[in-house]
């Protein structure tokens, strides 16, 4: 039986900055100092993530918490690079943001997610904005991909006012409560 082969990664070491300040917000790569903060975030959102997200099927332990914290405190840690979204003062987590190098074909995924207390304030756009412009500004990298559930329409929405067209839709399984099973493959070329 033949394995799957694994994407190689598009993105060279100093390509993606470890701080990006834009618009009132700073997005920065995880401190082991955030520990409390990032755990007390993503309890306050858990119901929030827990519709959407397929790790945040059950409210983790601070234990829990804290060994994926370590995880994410690697640069990049799987093949991700991971972001708290502060505010500009970097008083308050207002989300996360990744940037998944495991697609190959010069093609490079975002992901994020905002503080139940922050949505609908611009913090997802104005942070997605900011990656799509550095990624498509790497002349090595020709697109980037946001992928979301057909159903999540506030995910759904980012995309389309950042100019992302849809390309497909999969079917991939329901992995979390209000998922449809169809992903939605959204595209923005260079």
């Amino acid at each position: 039986m033949a394995q799957a082969s694994i994407p190689q990664p598009v993105l060279r070491p100093g390509d993606v900055p470890e701080r990006i300040v834009i618009e009132g917000l700073l997005l920065r790569r995880w401190q082991a100092g955030d520990r409390e903060a990032r755990y007390r975030a993503i309890l306050a959102s858990f119901d929030h993530l827990h519709a959407w997200m397929d790790w945040a099927d059950n409210p983790p332990t601070e234990h829990q918490d804290a060994e994926r914290l370590e995880e994410a405190l690697n640069w990049p840690s799987d093949r991700s690079y991971n972001f708290a979204i502060f505010d500009e003062h970097e008083q308050t987590i207002l989300g996360m943001a990744a940037i998944h190098d495991n697609l190959g074909g010069k093609a490079v995924e975002i992901g994020y997610w905002c503080h139940v207390d922050h949505v609908g304030r611009g913090v997802i756009t104005r942070s997605a904005r900011a990656l799509t412009q550095l990624l498509l500004g790497l002349d090595h990298l020709a697109r980037v991909e946001i992928h979301c559930d057909e159903a999540n329409v506030r995910s759904a929405a980012v995309a389309r006012r950042l100019g992302y067209r849809l390309d497909r839709i999969e079917e991939d399984g329901i992995t979390a409560p209000h998922e449809s099973g169809r992903s939605m493959i959204w595209v923005k070329e260079r």
